[in-house]
């Protein structure tokens, strides 16, 4: 990146509502955020927030897709790359005291230690669907992993129509509770070796960054709670929640975790997150 393009993308950044606005979308990228949604995360009026895309998207930092009739705005994961390069091996030479130590790795040096690897779901509730998450995985993983859920502002206990729908599925109920996200930041918690988010409101929370930096991805799905019409005794919408996050976690347990490196593997997390 030349020094123009690099100081044109500061001067853009340099404003604190833009950065709140790209750090959001980091959050979600690669996937895109309509701006009524973004908005609504950030407490911004929707004209100054079209200010704010307008800008990023010229920067080249923010790129645009129309899927009907609704905009869709994304973190262009390449000018990203290009201006995090700039800074660590240009400005800063690549010094390696400025540089924070995060590991490269191969997942499956971690199994090759005789663990499991640690996924943690988080939605905002940690009543509906990070719960069917950490059972779907705990269940299918066989073993191979330990799954954890928690959220960002927890409701008391699990959903009563979420506990339904898994146990119609044959899935074991005990010891499933909501927890707080506080739970799993603290010194003596699991070290997560993946963390993925199952809805947009905990994507965008603000939280420090987790030790030993995991693996992050974005699975968000509508709230079956708030699209269920009526107490349907069938709960069509927690039915329909839990065979896409089934999916979802059957392609991530098809991962050739052992044989892909740290960034081949966000690849696919990423990719399950759209797709399955």
């Amino acid at each position: 990146m030349e020094i123009k393009n690099a100081s044109q993308i500061f001067a853009i950044l340099g404003h604190a509502d833009r950065l709140s606005v790209f750090r959001l979308l980091m959050r979600f990228a690669p996937h895109g955020q309509r701006p009524t949604e973004i908005a609504l995360m950030l407490g911004l009026k929707q004209n100054t927030l079209s200010h704010h895309l307008r800008d990023l998207v010229s920067s080249g930092l923010v790129h645009v897709t129309r899927q009907g009739r609704a905009l869709y705005y994304a973190v262009d994961l390449q000018t990203a790359e290009a201006l995090v390069a700039y800074l660590a091996l240009d400005v800063g030479r690549a010094r390696p005291d400025l540089m924070p130590v995060v590991p490269v790795r191969r997942t499956g040096m971690l199994q090759d230690k005789g663990r499991s690897l640690n996924v943690l779901f988080i939605c905002s509730g940690n009543s509906a669907r990070s719960i069917m998450a950490e059972v779907l995985l705990r269940d299918l993983g066989a073993g191979r992993f330990r799954a954890f859920s928690a959220g960002t502002a927890p409701a008391r206990s699990p959903n009563a129509a979420a506990l339904d729908v898994l146990a119609r599925n044959g899935h074991d109920l005990s010891g499933l509770r909501s927890k707080h996200l506080q739970v799993f930041q603290a010194a003596d918690a699991p070290q997560m070796d993946f963390v993925l988010t199952v809805c947009d409101r905990s994507a965008a929370e603000d939280c420090p960054p987790w030790r030993g930096y995991p693996i992050a991805g974005h699975w968000g799905l509508p709230d079956p709670v708030g699209n269920q019409a009526s107490p349907d005794a069938d709960h069509p919408a927690f039915v329909q929640t839990y065979a896409c996050l089934r999916r979802k976690v059957e392609a991530f347990l098809a991962l050739p975790v052992t044989a892909l490196d740290q960034l081949s593997l966000q690849t696919r997390i990423d990719a399950i997150g759209v797709d399955a």
